[in-house]
């Protein structure tokens, strides 16, 4: 089964895994068995060999100080780092290969052991060519365009209340709780509760990081390392609270619907939409590469001429996103054209996130900055965000005829870190059926979460 969510497929994390063995290993000589373990896509062997090259060059400074070598030097280090973290027991439960591709290049730079040659190739691949922005224009153009209409409407109706009723919750205890311990409300509200609850690092944060640069004047990769963190503690929280409402389910089986949300009716619409299988087409991907930079263009020709002709500060990123839900909605583009921009969005997903994870490390994310926010109340805050949006989603869905455990996980979704979240989630409930809702949760409340965040920032900044 292929089941698809916010980022990363359940196929793609398993293509991911470092090590992979035939069921006739014995049978091969030890060359054999080495080509069979991976790294990311790549045997060992040749991972290992293509890794001493890259390393050598840069040591030696013959690196190119280009895209080339920025490249190179983030996947690299993002295959094996995503490939830890999704082999380090309970790591990779709470987003292990986000955490390890995050902080370790992040951690290097701290010591130092970074030469200029290979942080001249990255900074010229991240912020030179940007691909930062070019990495969110596939994603959210793919995603979104990638989406079964029938997901998107009809589950959204569904998982509306829980959902709308959960955010609110999050957002009132977060910033009540953060005053509690001395913080900001709006810094609170914009640095802490949204992070959370924006989707993700793909999907949320790093279009989040771009509206809010326009508005403040910052740099987007500047606020990169103010929102991540607490993105990752609200994470682990999550799967924590799904793995309680597991046990609960257990020990009350009236409040369990063993994997189904609601009680009247069925779901198998969704999980079939959900599962539609696409074919690949390269000529398509390359449609997908146009039109999902137009869709980012677009959002930057329709801020400029906004905030010309009316003043309004909308951010391009938001922009994009109204326009790729648009598009989905009223099925404005033909079904290749969108099965194009997802197989892009699908190849990008899956090949680098975890390297986009190690550029963002090494260049954005100084550990001290990390380190000084994670305090105490920093943590309870986080916690606080997480428990409200799980409590919220357990009683309403129980007025609304949703089994309550169900309908806490997927609304806990919603403080997930992404995709990658979302597998950690519902791995840790064993409910991997619900997939096709925490989507729901995730992306579209992750990308509203994103709109509406930015649009208060620019009314009150």
């Amino acid at each position: 089964m292929n089941i698809k969510q916010g980022g990363i497929t359940m196929q793609n994390a398993r293509e991911m895994e470092t090590v992979t063995f035939s069921p006739d290993n014995n049978n091969k000589n030890f060359f054999q068995k080495l080509m069979d373990i991976k790294v990311g896509p790549l045997p060992l062997p040749l991972y290992v060999l293509f890794s001493a090259i890259v390393i050598a060059a840069a040591i030696y400074n013959q690196l190119p100080p280009d895209m080339i070598g920025g490249f190179a030097i983030i996947m690299v280090a993002g295959f094996l780092l995503g490939d830890i973290g999704m082999k380090v027991p309970i790591l990779k439960n709470i987003g292990g290969p986000a955490i390890m591709s995050l902080f370790i290049p992040s951690l290097f730079v701290f010591l130092g052991w970074m030469n200029d040659s290979s942080m001249e190739a990255v900074t010229t691949l991240m912020k030179t060519s940007n691909f930062l922005y070019f990495y969110i224009s596939c994603l959210v153009a793919g995603s979104i365009l990638g989406m079964h209409r029938l997901v998107l409407v009809q589950g959204f109706m569904r998982m509306a209340v829980p959902l709308i009723v959960g955010t609110i919750s999050a957002v009132i205890v977060g910033v009540l709780v953060g005053m509690l311990f001395g913080y900001d409300p709006a810094h609170t509200f914009f640095f802490i509760v949204v992070p959370i609850i924006s989707g993700g690092i793909g999907e949320g944060i790093l279009p989040l990081s771009l509206g809010y640069s326009q508005i403040l004047g910052e740099s987007s990769a500047s606020l990169v390392s103010q929102l991540i963190p607490a993105a990752i503690i609200g994470n682990v929280c999550a799967i924590i609270c799904a793995g309680f409402m597991k046990n609960l389910g257990e020990k009350k089986p009236h409040l369990n619907g063993q994997g189904m949300l609601v009680k009247t009716g069925n779901d198998e619409e969704l999980l079939k939409a959900m599962n539609e299988k696409r074919k690949i087409d390269f000529s398509l991907m390359g449609a997908g590469l146009l039109i999902a930079c137009t869709f980012f263009i677009t959002g930057s020709l329709v801020h400029g001429l906004l905030d010309k002709a009316f003043g309004l500060n909308v951010p391009g990123p938001i922009i994009m996103i109204f326009a790729a839900a648009l598009v989905k909605i009223f099925q404005l583009l033909p079904k290749k054209m969108e099965d194009g921009t997802y197989n892009l969005y699908k190849f990008i997903s899956t090949n680098l996130t975890w390297p986009l994870m190690v550029g963002l490390g090494l260049l954005y994310i100084p550990l001290e900055d990390v380190a000084a926010v994670l305090t105490v109340g920093y943590v309870v805050v986080c916690a606080s965000v997480v428990l409200a949006m799980v409590t919220a989603g357990f009683f309403v869905g129980k007025l609304m005829k949703m089994y309550p455990v169900e309908s806490a996980i997927v609304t806990g979704c919603h403080s997930g870190l992404g995709g990658t979240g979302d597998v950690a989630i519902l791995s840790a409930s064993n409910r991997m059926g619900l997939m096709p809702f925490a989507q729901i949760s995730t992306r579209i409340g992750g990308a509203a979460t994103v709109i509406i965040a930015t649009l208060l920032l620019g009314m009150f900044m």
